[in-house]
């Protein structure tokens, strides 16, 4: 005691109790990455997403992740802050864009008007980074389809002209969310525009939309074919009637052939 008051001894020293962030981070996320990173793996897929020199995905870089866990890792960072998540997809490991876009496709639906327009801007600023056609099949259609759901298709179409294979891809990918709610007539009209590309993956995507069609209206499909059948890639046209019978398959294949290459 000094002067009637109470003074603590000089050698005690008050303890806080250490406060640390719960915050997940881009870097958190990566770390995770780098934990269930599979050499062998990585190594498959690099020559499964075509990434030697010259080829549509070159340079890109894997961890070796599955899909699934892509998906459980997006659960697990679900409350990633959205500059983190921009932080990922601007990663040049492809794991890292992937789970930055499954991350905005999960999150596009519970989010507010504000916010679905701010994962829609991203997505179509950041399009460079959307550079192979997984990323673009496991987003396209839960964040631009979804979003253009109730607006003007202008943006797909524009996408379709791009020279961008990527943004192509999107264009026409986009249009799984409408398919699903019975809107056909943007898949068809993109169809058609994109006959005459030069890429293998655009008419694969272009074939799928249309059996996406065909799934929810085999009329509505048949139509289609009965005008364009003549005029689709090869490549096109067996996507598009893989789910019809032998008896039109055979048909749509004999059908007199048109060039559209542009």
């Amino acid at each position: 005691m000094r002067n009637g008051r109470l003074v603590p001894k000089t050698d005690s020293v008050v303890q806080f109790p250490t406060v640390r962030s719960t915050t997940p981070s881009a870097r958190d996320a990566e770390t995770k990455l780098r934990q269930l990173a599979d050499p062998k793996r990585a190594a498959f897929v690099r020559g499964y997403f075509k990434c030697g020199p010259g080829e549509y995905g070159e340079g890109d870089r894997f961890f070796g992740l599955s899909v699934p866990q892509i998906r459980q890792l997006a659960r697990e960072f679900r409350d990633l802050s959205f500059a983190h998540v921009e932080t990922l997809l601007e990663s040049p490991w492809h794991e890292a864009r992937l789970l930055s876009l499954v991350i905005l496709a999960d999150r596009y639906p519970k989010a507010d008007a504000r916010a679905k327009s701010q994962i829609y801007e991203l997505y179509l600023r950041r399009t460079d980074r959307i550079n192979n056609w997984d990323l673009v099949d496991a987003s396209a259609g839960p964040i631009v389809g979804a979003h253009l759901l109730e607006r003007s298709r202008a943006p797909l179409h524009r996408l379709a002209k791009s020279r961008n294979l990527w943004e192509r891809r999107i264009a026409i990918v986009a249009t799984q969310h409408l398919i699903s709610r019975g809107q056909f007539d943007d898949t068809l009209r993109l169809s058609v525009s994109l006959f005459g590309d030069a890429e293998d993956l655009i008419h694969k995507a272009v074939g799928w939309m249309l059996r996406e069609v065909g799934k929810r209206d085999k009329a509505t499909l048949r139509r289609f074919l009965d005008n364009h059948a003549g005029a689709m890639p090869r490549t096109t046209l067996r996507y598009a009637i893989e789910r019809l019978s032998p008896l039109h398959r055979a048909r749509y294949m004999a059908a007199p052939r048109r060039s559209t290459r542009r």
